[in-house]
């Protein structure tokens, strides 16, 4: 099927709103666009290095069965037609799953992952995997075991981690939509280094089945794209159905997130953490976006509270006992004899497996399982596992409080923008960058990073985050769509990446 009236646009120009749009009006085929991502991808991958494997047939089977639906006069899902690129943690059936891992380098998906089937029933098309940091271990993108992905704004930067491929892609203009994982901050932080929107639901609200798991009380589901239209359309699609049975964690979320999206902000009470402003390591630039954030949405009716979270400076402290400890037990099973990497040639069982896992892993993975090894052992688990539980009930007390003076939070995603490949040398420092984001892991609510623009001192993008009480997600929306629409950055791609391939 070709599109009634050819528009002579860039993949890059079009939203993923506007693409499903176009394509249930018939001005689009969804299979002219898979073609054009690709062609994309094609054009401009090579560069910024974002993705680990594409599924070029399975996302032309994908389009072209979504022009049969329409020609058949069938109904069609809220994503017909958009191109959709998966961190390479969520399972895609006729595609690898490697969680850029030699441990799982030649693993083929054996079935899709709840949330993915779900935007593959609403229409989304598969373009591939994204790259990411091992197992979802860091904070660049540099842990891959294949290469890193490339920040497109500035291509000797890196890109943010763990879903740094798929923030990449979407910044670059390859595709409107992709899916990452947060687990204390992997879809928010990347998000803010490439200049998209980020958005970690609350907890519990996307099936976790068929994500590989890491730490398994934190992590959860999300996309990322170039405009805040695009993230609610997707939260929509990916909460349609209700309850995922296959996930005990999962519960049922009312699909309103669009309907959210133009709320006046008259009277809402946004709350400020003034301690976390004066933390050190907070740059001027990340500091003056959330100040400008703040006048914005005064200008817009909303009132000003600070409030205090009294334990949230231990916040990262309790995340590296918990996550570690965490991600020892669901690495346990990657043993090289079932699946995965192993070491050949060994005649003994255990030490067949030891070395499998030696070789297998990259070192943050190594670091991470015998980190949480050690905090689990006897009589070390009471010095800090227990205390680090302790502190995670504290800090949600915390945010209870808080909530009960405010309808939302605003504060820094990041502490400074994007930093060099290379330049972060100590795990500590990595682990720095997750300083904003991960009480929202901890405690479980939902979190959304938005674009203020570019950094006056770096000139690379900074932006700002929304937190808001568990399962009132859908106010987040209408925060972080009032600052897109006062800063104009909506749909912004990477200006060297900027109609360079996939034509329509």
């Amino acid at each position: 099927m070709s599109c009634t009236t050819p528009l002579p646009l860039n993949i890059d120009q079009l939203s993923a709103t506007e693409i499903a749009h176009a394509v249930h009006a018939k001005e689009l085929s969804a299979t002219e666009v898979a073609k054009a991502s690709l062609a994309a991808i094609e054009a401009r991958d090579g560069k910024v290095q974002a993705f680990l494997e594409l599924s070029a047939e399975l996302a032309l089977e994908a389009a072209h069965e979504t022009d049969r639906r329409i020609a058949a006069g069938e109904d069609l899902g809220l994503l017909a037609g958009v191109p959709l690129a998966l961190k390479d943690n969520l399972q895609l059936l006729g595609t690898h799953t490697t969680c850029a891992s030699l441990m799982l380098k030649d693993y083929q998906s054996v079935y899709t992952a709840s949330c993915v089937a779900q935007l593959l029933a609403e229409g989304a098309t598969p373009v591939g995997k994204t790259n990411m940091d091992e197992f979802a271990f860091g904070s660049s993108s540099e842990s891959s075991a294949y290469h890193p992905s490339y920040n497109p704004w500035d291509l000797q930067r890196v890109p943010g981690g763990s879903s740094g491929g798929s923030a990449a892609a979407v910044a670059a203009g390859e595709v409107p939509l992709a899916l990452g994982s947060d687990t204390g901050g992997s879809i928010r932080q990347p998000a803010s280094f490439c200049g998209v929107v980020g958005f970690k639901p609350s907890y519990g609200s996307v099936s976790r089945y068929g994500v590989v798991a890491f730490g398994s009380s934190l992590e959860q589901v999300g996309p990322l794209a170039r405009t805040v239209a695009d993230v609610a359309l997707t939260m929509d699609a990916l909460v349609h159905t209700g309850r995922d049975p296959f996930d005990a964690t999962n519960r049922a979320v009312k699909p309103s997130f669009c309907a959210a999206l133009d709320q006046p902000l008259e009277g809402l009470r946004i709350g400020i953490v003034p301690k976390l402003m004066e933390l050190e390591g907070l740059s001027a630039e990340c500091q003056q976006a959330v100040l400008l954030a703040q006048k914005q949405l005064e200008d817009q009716g909303a009132h000003i509270v600070p409030v205090d979270l009294p334990h949230i400076s231990a916040a990262i402290a309790a995340y590296y006992v918990i996550g570690p400890c965490e991600a020892f037990s669901n690495l346990a099973r990657f043993d090289g004899v079932r699946y995965g990497y192993q070491e050949a040639d060994q005649k003994l069982f255990a030490r067949q497996t030891a070395l499998s896992r030696a070789h297998g892993f990259g070192k943050e993975a190594r670091r991470r399982q015998l980190l949480g090894a050690y905090l689990l052992t006897s009589g070390v688990y009471d010095q800090y596992y227990y205390p680090a539980q302790q502190l995670r009930t504290l800090i949600s007390q915390d945010y209870e409080r808080a909530f009960e003076r405010c309808d939302a939070l605003l504060l820094p995603t990041v502490p400074r923008t994007a930093f060099r490949l290379g330049e972060l040398e100590k795990p500590t420092e990595m682990y720095a960058a997750d300083l904003f984001t991960v009480s929202s892991n901890i405690v479980g609510n939902g979190s959304i990073s938005v674009p203020m623009g570019l950094g006056a001192d770096s000139g690379m993008p900074v932006s700002v985050q929304f937190q808001g009480p568990v399962f009132a997600d859908q106010r987040l929306m209408s925060l972080a769509q009032a600052i897109e629409r006062s800063t104009n950055w909506a749909g912004t791609v990477a200006p060297q990446f900027a109609g360079k391939g996939g034509e329509l």
